[in-house]
């Protein structure tokens, strides 16, 4: 899954933000939020106002209270900018959103921006070009921006005689009124030794030991995954992600959690113990001043490239050395208990999504009528059974043909489509279990699929299978792999506008930083390393006719090499999804015998680990049984 948010265990419904937003006791179409928006704008003397994704914590899922892009302009997806001037209003958004934005945006005040393609700006960009025709005075909330992009923006706004506002109060939130959602408030709960592998304490010491090492006087902890691993807590505060609205901060000598303290469980509390003081979620920034106040002259308090530009004024910028988060890197890194409970979870998972493709073929194959939605529900209900299910991790992306060309495409029902056995269908779905998290796409055909189906599938299959056997050296970043995933599609003249793999949290976030597969430069930064668990995830898409997406989770793993070039030890995969390829989409003969062999093997242990769930005479068996079958029989 290359993004994600589900509909049945939230109340999060993001395309109900697509129309208009009742406001009161008002209905507001676009023009009239843009009107409202626009009089806070000359109010607070600013030309130019900004509305990110994120929440005060950069959360790629936020909460429905967070939600103020996609209020503003109804465009609904994970990734995008709004930017609203006196007189005009522009949507950025990436190849993966293209589709989604271009139906949901009303194109008659929003321009849509296609960033990626030749001369579309950044939001960035366009802000400057902007303030160079006059505009400015350029406004945004200082706790969704981060003092990184704060002081990047603020430094090219001044080439152009422009100047960055950091606004305390959210003009959007003001648009919205009383109408806006409030903050989750859900239990928080804790994350047992048996399944973390790791006491929150020895977390701790990790940080303290790199306060010393910077000689530095505090860290500020604000991405929720972080917090919620460092704890060793989780909670439901976000949609599909178990993680709490909080901060931390950490000192030489004193532990405190920011939280509403009503949310902590006895046991949460009890995990806690003395070593950690509460305090209101809100008094991280009157105590960020407080410490920041109480330095010497050269001291300093560590933050990431996350932190929140309102943060960092409250500890004061100057007083602010940005580092690389040691929790992100450490947290990526899985301990053998986590690994294992991933291994377990997918198991369990695998057999989940084997009896809903072998129910899903039947139904169709009688010719009945089932629609998108339908579909995702049985799935989810397949999982549920499952031991440790948690929720899903992300809503299931159920699509027929054309819908399976909007890479990140969520069925609503009412407006969902019908299944079409006659065409491709593509499923990205992914659970949360209290032992790990799964995120697995299979691309089926219930009829008889067109050579050109086959071929694009079947090429998808080689990248697959070309990152899931790689083995390159220590040192080596996601970023070089990516090539091993598209050359097959490169040769036909073909490509795919989405990274390649993302890292996975345990029992956490579905995407998870710093590593990652793909063309963005941030995955050259952080080499794969042994323990880490990222998705293995080429795909093709052919606009209003289908899409295709063969994904497995990977973990790194150190293997056997004849030499060891330089001492340094050698690195592959090893796949840990247990579902199998769609048959009938692989056209074997563009194959060679490495990759079929590989192919025969992966089908061999998932039939292995698989045929336990079900019953010999059960239809799962049978499907399980034809689709694994060898293809040297």
């Amino acid at each position: 899954m290359l993004r994600a948010l589900t509909r049945s265990l939230s109340t999060f419904k993001p395309n109900n933000l697509t129309n208009t937003i009742a406001i009161g006791k008002r209905n507001m179409t676009a023009a009239a939020k843009l009107s409202a928006l626009r009089d806070r704008m000359k109010a607070s003397d600013v030309d130019v106002y900004v509305v990110p994704s994120e929440d005060a914590h950069q959360s790629e899922y936020i909460a429905d209270c967070d939600a103020r892009r996609a209020y503003i302009s109804g465009f609904n997806g994970s990734a995008g900018c709004a930017v609203i001037t006196t007189d005009k209003a522009a949507l950025f958004t990436d190849g993966r959103y293209f589709n989604q934005a271009g139906m949901q945006l009303d194109l008659k005040h929003w321009t849509l921006m296609k960033v990626g393609l030749p001369d579309v700006p950044t939001w960035t960009e366009w802000v400057l070009q902007q303030a160079e025709a006059g505009k400015k005075r350029v406004g945004i909330d200082a706790s969704l921006l981060t003092a990184t992009e704060a002081k990047q923006l603020m430094e090219k706004l001044k080439t152009k005689s422009g100047e960055l506002i950091g606004m305390n109060n959210n003009l959007v939130d003001e648009v919205w009124s009383d109408e806006r959602p409030k903050r989750p408030a859900q239990p928080v709960f804790p994350q047992p030794y048996k399944y973390s592998g790791q006491d929150f304490s020895e977390k701790v010491a990790m940080i303290r030991k790199e306060l010393e090492a910077k000689k530095a006087s505090g860290s500020v902890v604000s991405m929720l995954d972080e917090i919620a691993w460092l704890f060793n807590l989780r909670g439901d505060d976000i949609p599909f992600n178990p993680v709490f609205f909080s901060f931390a901060l950490i000192t030489p000598t004193q532990v405190t959690l920011y939280i509403d303290e009503s949310k902590l469980t006895e046991k949460a509390k009890a995990q806690l113990g003395e070593d950690v003081t509460v305090r209101p979620y809100d008094a991280i920034f009157s105590d960020c001043s407080v410490l920041s106040d109480s330095l010497k002259s050269d001291g300093k308090i560590l933050i990431t490239n996350k932190t929140s530009w309102a943060l960092a004024k409250a500890l004061g910028e100057k007083k602010c050395e940005e580092v690389k988060s040691c929790i992100a890197d450490a947290k990526a890194v899985k301990n053998a208990t986590e690994l294992e409970g991933m291994r377990q979870c997918h198991i369990r998972d695998g057999a989940a999504l084997i009896e809903y493709f072998a129910w899903l073929e039947e139904v169709l194959h009688s010719g009945k009528e089932i629609d998108e939605v339908e579909a995702a529900d049985y799935l989810e209900a397949c999982r549920k059974k499952k031991e440790h299910f948690a929720g899903l991790s992300f809503p299931t992306i159920s699509s027929t043909g054309p819908n399976g060309a909007i890479i990140h495409y969520q069925p609503e029902k009412g407006s969902c489509a019908v299944i079409d056995p006659k065409a491709v269908y593509l499923c990205d779905s992914g659970a949360q279990y209290k032992d790990g998290t799964t995120d697995v796409t299979r691309t089926l055909h219930f009829g008889s699929p067109s050579l050109t189906e086959k071929r694009n599938y079947t090429l998808v299959l080689k990248g697959h299978i070309a990152i899931a056997r790689a083995v390159f050296p220590k040192g080596t970043t996601g970023y070089i792999l990516d090539i091993l995933a598209r050359q097959f599609l490169w040769r036909d003249g073909l490509n795919y506008l989405h990274g390649t793999g993302h890292g996975v949290g345990s029992y956490l976030n579905v995407h998870e930083g710093p590593p990652g597969i793909g063309t963005r430069i941030s995955f050259n930064e952080t080499a794969l390393a042994p323990g880490m668990v990222l998705s293995n995830e080429p795909g093709y898409y052919e606009d209003g006719q289908y899409g295709i997406r063969i994904e497995n989770l990977v973990t790194v793993k150190e293997v056997e090499t004849p030499n060891q070039f330089g001492g340094k030890p050698y690195y592959g995969f090893e796949t840990i999804t247990l579902v199998p390829m769609a048959r009938s989409l692989i056209d074997i003969s563009m194959l060679d015998s490495s990759e079929i062999e590989w192919l025969n093997e992966y089908h061999k242990e998932v039939l292995n680990k698989m045929k336990i769930f079900f019953d010999e005479e059960d239809r799962t068996y049978r499907w399980l049984e034809r689709e694994t079958r060898s293809f040297d029989e």
